[in-house]
């Protein structure tokens, strides 16, 4: 028999106040099983209007504050953030039958942080950076690989490629976190903490 934690869900939830604890425990567990991305996370944003989308990106950073993914500022979810900064991500694990839902608002890096994650990068992704206009049409892929060559020209000290300006990475601010967990026929378990008058509250969810 699986144990359970005191609000009677599996022992996976924890007992914890703190999402961001519980958020650790489990991406700790996904990079330990997962087999490709356990970073990976659908970012869903909408425009002004409150037209949806949802495309995959890469967490690279989170603490208290929230979670960090980076793009190119000037894409279609970098234009519909500019306007509006509601968002939500979803990260699924398949190999944990797990999954977390972060709602909150989006905010910029400090150019600080930008360039320090950006200087990470290998240099491939930094000349890519530059020479993608990520969303816009391009007439054929040839386009796209002639303006790398000429990036790599122009910055070709591999040591020496400045962060381009429209790319930069935004930090979502959560007000609730929902943890779930598979569950036989269906009847999954699901805890979601919300962001109330300065603290985080449980609740259960039905499945």
């Amino acid at each position: 028999m699986n144990e359970k934690n005191s609000l009677g869900l599996n022992k996976c939830f924890l007992d914890s106040d703190d999402p961001f604890k519980l958020f650790e425990s489990w991406f700790a567990e996904a990079k330990k099983r997962e087999i490709n991305d356990p970073n990976a996370l659908a970012l869903g944003t909408a425009t002004k209007k409150g037209v949806p989308s949802v495309r995959m990106v890469l967490l690279k950073d989170y603490n208290k504050d929230g979670f960090v993914f980076y793009t190119n500022l000037n894409s279609q979810k970098g234009n519909e953030i500019k306007e509006n900064p509601n968002a939500t991500m979803c990260f699924h694990w398949k190999s944990l039958l797990r999954q977390i839902r972060i709602a909150g608002t989006l905010s910029s890096v400090s150019d600080q942080t930008a360039d320090e994650y950006y200087n990470s990068r290998a240099y491939e992704s930094r000349i890519g950076a530059w020479a993608s206009k990520q969303s816009s049409i391009l007439k054929n892929r040839d386009e796209l690989l002639e303006t790398l060559k000429d990036y790599r020209k122009k910055f070709a000290d591999k040591n020496n490629v400045p962060r381009p300006s429209h790319w930069s990475g935004w930090n979502l601010k959560p007000n609730s976190i929902e943890f779930w967990l598979d569950g036989d026929n269906r009847i999954h378990e699901r805890l979601k903490y919300s962001f109330i008058d300065g603290k985080w509250m449980k609740s259960l969810l039905s499945p």
